[in-house]
């Protein structure tokens, strides 16, 4: 079929909703087959065959997709279901050209579903949105930077832009960029860990002094017990369901905590084994905790005040006591007063807020006592909740009160859903990076970084709403789909003077448009970057901070891509050319040569000293990580126990705890199919799953229509129309519909204490009778 002529053909599905029955367990061989067969719909056989053998290779293109590392031995088919599709997806043969843009005025994309856009292909050339028009044209890539440049440079201060960042970005294209924004005046530089792991960072920066996880895949291997807590490895980061199949085959065990029950933590069968293709698999977690959503606080404070108990019980029986009393004198501090609070929490407090029963928290007590080495992973359910702060924070009281921290096997895992990141925090995309990470970015450029912290993803949303911010300008994201209140982010985006975004494929943000919009195509994960000094490789950052290359392998999709590297320098060059106050730059050698932006990451980012030539090893090099040499860089020099607050979520009557999540065949903001099949959902996004006795105590039916209404203390109505009913086996008082289609529900204004963090897992909702309008939506 000719490109023009699929295009014509592909139709935004209809939702036919069939249900089935949820899998018990994932991958094997229908992962394999669902991988090829997209794979096969984007290209050919034989670039489908160059991208698998290639992705997670030591020579080779770093997945795009999550962020979870590398083994030490690499399968030859060293990539998951998700991460097949993923890198197929941006190496797809269909283009997007001028002559579409042509044929589909921005308001007619605007009405396009998700699937749809990202169905049409790579991007190819340059387009503008100019005031007043109906349609993207094209335009020169110097126009473009003429255009941006004078934008920039006509705004009344640095701070009315902001640079938005997406975790697909490498590090070299992250450092120029934050480089530039702080040369330029600004630190607004919001990234996509605003909306997802800045609670992590926010916890585990204020109680051990470093925003990252402590762990290496070794030590999730030999952990005595890993609790998955508030995360989905089958369809977030499938690659994870190997290690703990290789946990589970060295004698550990697994603890899942969640609010559904999840197959790839019931089983998995991992087709690269015997057992996973004719087999039953590995049964993944030996015990299964269906917690409410926002529970977790609750449970966590209910296991330490047992583990506290079952100490003094020991201490009064003449034992050792069960508490690593070495760790706790020589490592921390605050301890006593964490005891005080700790003792607080009641049985009934722990039952309501997590609807556990008392002998599933007294069982996991005991596991916790049995083990000698634990570690707590975690993802979204934890971090996306009004107290997700003080929740993580809770888990590193537990794992120090028996020592399991900075040692083997143990540690804090807090698993990353985008490739690189946290390189990109690492790099500086960060509205508050500290001071001394300022002064040596000055010091090596020769200019003095702006001091006043910027604006979040939040704030800046905020920020554009109420006309201080004026101009945005994203790299390698989808910000208005990413972001909450849907409303009120689409609205704020268009009323931008110019929105710019950076970009591989259409989606949603394209729509969105300021009063002028730009279109930057850029080279993707899998195209290879020549340059004037030839052939460039970039770098990224996994979730368990190793540092690695990653080489493109495709010939670039249109030539007129430009790296993000070259956008992102030319940019730099146009805007601060004529400024009497710019620093002396050198962003042409940059954009010809990115050992030279190495050299400068290794003067400026602890950690990268000689970056050049230790990139070189085959499996890159790993970060240091001052926790497991027992520093902790907090102002006490100690890790510091907390008093958390129980807080969780508690409903009005005829009211549910909403969760948004992904389907099993979407990733991030863009589906690839209507399809959930783990969850046994087909054909269909608009659904909302609940428990089918609440279903039945709400006055509802298994397959009826709703609109879902969230309830917030401004009074505004948020509704997203037209949802069906699914009887699922969710905790009782929650429900769990897909984003980004009910971002609408989250209120710009619900966020995480401390970290600012949209509470896409806790939003308070009731349902209404569907009118037949609003039902026929979807």
């Amino acid at each position: 079929m000719r490109r023009k002529d699929r295009q014509e053909a592909l139709v935004d599905p209809v939702d036919a909703l069939d249900v089935t029955p949820p899998k018990e367990w994932a991958a094997g061989i229908p992962a394999v087959r669902k991988a090829i067969e997209y794979s096969l719909s984007q290209t050919s056989a034989r670039r489908t065959a160059l991208t698998l053998l290639n992705v997670n290779q030591a020579a080779g293109i770093d997945c795009p997709g999550c962020a979870w590392p590398e083994p030490g031995h690499r399968h030859r088919n060293e990539y998951c279901e998700n991460g097949a599709k993923h890198i197929n997806d941006e190496a797809t043969s269909h283009r997007v050209t001028r002559e579409f843009f042509a044929r589909h005025p921005v308001a007619e994309l605007d009405t396009r579903s998700d699937w749809w856009l990202n169905q049409q292909g790579r991007l190819t050339e340059p387009m503008v949105k100019r005031p007043g028009a109906t349609h993207y044209e094209p335009i020169s890539w110097d126009d473009a930077f003429t255009l941006m440049a004078n934008e920039l440079n006509g705004l009344a201060s640095p701070d009315e832009s902001m640079f938005y960042v997406s975790g697909r970005l490498n590090n070299e294209a992250a450092f120029l960029l934050q480089t530039f924004a702080r040369a330029y005046g600004t630190n607004n530089l919001p990234d996509c860990s605003n909306m997802c792991h800045e609670s992590s960072g926010s916890a585990l920066g204020e109680t051990l002094g470093i925003g990252k996880g402590s762990v290496q895949l070794e030590d999730i291997y030999d952990a005595d017990l890993v609790l998955v807590v508030g995360q989905n490895p089958g369809t977030n980061h499938p690659r994870m369901l190997s290690a703990l199949e290789e946990t589970k085959g060295r004698g550990g065990k697994v603890v899942a905590v969640n609010t559904l029950p999840e197959a790839g933590l019931m089983r998995f069968k991992n087709p690269q084994k015997a057992r996973g293709v004719v087999g039953r698999g590995t049964e993944i977690a030996d015990r299964f905790l269906l917690i409410r959503p926002g529970g977790d606080l609750a449970l966590f404070k209910m296991v330490n005040k047992l583990l506290l108990e079952a100490d003094d019980a020991s201490l009064a029986a003449g034992g050792p006591g069960v508490l690593d009393r070495d760790y706790i004198a020589r490592h921390t501090t605050g301890f006593d007063d964490f005891v005080v609070q700790a003792r607080d929490i009641t049985w009934e407090q722990a039952l309501a807020a997590t609807g556990l029963a008392r002998e599933e928290i007294e069982a996991l007590t005991e596991q916790v006592l049995a083990a000698r080495s634990v570690i707590v992973c975690w993802a979204m359910g934890l971090t996306q909740h009004r107290h997700g702060v003080p929740t993580i924070r809770e888990v590193v009281n537990f794992l120090m009160l028996r020592g399991n921290i900075g040692k083997p096997g143990a540690g804090v895992c807090p698993v990353r859903g985008h490739s690189n990141v946290q390189g990109d925090r690492t790099m500086g995309i960060w509205e508050r990076m500290p001071d001394p990470w300022l002064d040596a970015l000055g010091k090596e450029f020769g200019f003095e970084p702006p001091r006043d912290h910027g604006f979040d993803s939040v704030d800046g949303v905020r920020a554009m709403r109420d006309g201080r911010a004026k101009v945005f300008i994203g790299v390698a994201g989808n910000f208005v789909r990413a972001m909450s209140d849907s409303d009120v982010t689409e609205a704020a985006l268009r009323s931008c003077s110019l929105t710019v975004q950076v970009s591989t494929k259409l989606n949603r943000s394209h729509t969105v448009v300021g009063e002028t919009a730009l279109i930057l195509p850029t080279l993707g994960r899998s195209d290879r970057d020549i340059q004037a000094t030839g052939e460039q490789f970039v770098t990224v950052e996994d979730s368990m901070s190793c540092v690695h290359a990653t080489r493109g392998k495709l010939p670039p999709a249109s030539p007129h891509l430009l790296s993000e590297v070259a956008i992102i320098s030319r940019l730099a060059a146009r805007t601060l050319a004529d400024r009497a106050d710019a620093p002396d730059i050198p962003w042409a050698d940059f954009e010809a040569d990115y050992d030279l932006i190495r050299d400068r990451i290794s003067r400026v980012v602890p950690g990268f000293e000689e970056f050049n030539e230790r990139i070189k090893a085959p499996a890159g090099f790993t970060l240091p990580n001052p926790v497991n040499s027992g520093v902790y860089n907090t102002p006490t020099g100690k890790a510091v126990f907390t008093g958390n607050h129980l807080a969780w979520l508690e409903t009005p009557p005829g009211h549910l705890v909403l969760q948004s999540l992904r389907s099993h065949d979407q990733w991030n903001t863009i589906p690839y199919a209507m399809d959930d099949r783990y969850r046994g959902i087909h054909h269909a996004r608009r659904i909302v799953m609940v428990n089918p006795a609440d279903i039945t105590e709400l006055g509802f039916a298994d397959g009826d229509v709703v609109d879902i209404v969230s309830v917030w203390t401004d009074g505004i109505e948020r509704r997203a129309p037209g949802f069906t009913l699914v009887a699922y086996p969710a905790a009782r008082g929650s429900a769990a519909a897909y984003y980004p289609e009910t971002n609408v529900l989250v209120p710009l204004d619900s966020v995480a204490e401390i970290s600012n963090t949209p509470t896409s897992k806790g939003v308070i909702v009731r349902f209404e009778r569907a009118t037949s309008s609003a039902a026929g939506e979807g």
